[in-house]
């Protein structure tokens, strides 16, 4: 083009008009060499989503199960087993029965099945061996759909939806209105600091809950549990990562969800359980000791250990040991021991 252009046979006009010309021929084709790599990506994800629709849900055999129009939340194991991986127990004979109305609580160390005992009473896996019964009925014949309707969480780490405090404590219970979500705020003492809020229950809380601070996620959280108005309430480690001030507000919340539900506590401050009905000590997969606090302590066994520990511990940082939630009583004669 270049000599052309000297050798007089093109005008420089000429020359640009070529170039122009060849960059806009090129420049489609290099574009449909980019569509193919996306036409292959497509594919590559479209058989990602075709094995995703394929997955069954967790309640497509329903309706063949047995309906739970009401329930009392008697609660059984027996001789439970279960195993992640194939010939790796993580729990091993495990049996206990949780009455209507009462407080169990598990106690052991990280990684003994405590976790694993929860996520079976919730039905997020299903026994290697063994039953678990729900007011005496195998949980396996029972609607998942149905039985989920008479559980209530509260986790250490709740997740808050990036809406409104209305919205988000309204997910328990979509018919609800304003005057029930407000009546459980106040059991929950949530609306002590909800209504300091320039705009009050129309406050955005913020991705998971950003805008707000542990203890008020956890005061939400236990109103959203109390508007589902459940029958079996797990709490897990509901108040291990906050202060003593948002503790006690949180821990006056819980006494009052608790009441009239069977209710199972994971909780690793022992104080904070002193007078569950039944405290069952996991160590391995098994369940080494089961009783109330008094009589764990005077058998001077692995709870009596665990709490002797613990209290000390407590002591030794200047920490007001935890004061018992499930109950307003103190125990004195086991803390006398001590």
């Amino acid at each position: 083009g270049g000599n052309a252009v000297q050798a007089q046979t093109m005008t420089l006009g000429d020359f640009l008009m070529y170039i122009s010309f060849t960059f806009l021929l090129a420049l489609p084709i290099i574009e449909l060499t980019a569509i193919g790599t996306q036409v292959t990506e497509a594919l590559a994800g479209l058989d990602r989503i075709r094995e995703i629709m394929a997955i069954g849900t967790e309640d497509e055999d329903d309706a063949a199960r047995l309906p739970l129009p009401s329930a009392a939340g008697r609660v059984e194991f027996e001789n439970v087993e279960f195993e992640y991986d194939k010939g790796v127990p993580v729990l091993r004979g495990v049996s206990f029965n949780a009455e209507a109305g009462t407080t169990t609580a598990l106690v052991g160390s990280s990684g003994s099945g405590k976790s694993t005992i929860l996520s079976l009473v919730l039905n997020f896996i299903q026994p290697t061996s063994g039953l678990v019964k729900i007011d005496g009925i195998d949980l396996q014949r029972l609607r998942l759909h149905d039985y989920r309707k008479y559980l209530g969480v509260v986790l250490q780490d709740n997740f808050l939806f990036d809406g409104t405090i209305l919205e988000n404590i309204r997910f328990a219970n979509p018919r609800a209105g304003f005057d029930q979500i407000a009546a459980v705020c106040k059991i929950a003492n949530a609306d002590e600091f909800i209504e300091k809020f320039p705009e009050s229950y129309q406050t955005v809380v913020g991705e998971r809950g950003v805008k707000l601070s542990g203890g008020h996620r956890q005061r939400l959280a236990i109103a959203r549990a109390l508007l589902a108005n459940p029958k079996i309430l797990i709490l897990d480690e509901a108040t291990s990562s906050l202060d003593s001030e948002s503790e006690a507000l949180i821990q006056e919340g819980l006494k009052n969800l608790r009441k009239g539900r069977t209710t199972f506590v994971i909780a690793h401050r022992l104080s904070t359980i002193r007078s569950a009905d039944q405290i069952l000590v996991v160590e391995a997969g098994k369940i080494v000791e089961r009783g109330n606090h008094a009589e764990l302590i005077a058998t001077n066994g692995r709870y009596k250990e665990l709490y002797d520990k613990q209290y000390r511990f407590e002591k030794n940082l200047f920490v007001n040991p935890g004061e018992d939630f499930t109950s307003g009583s103190q125990d004195s004669m086991a803390v006398s021991k001590l």
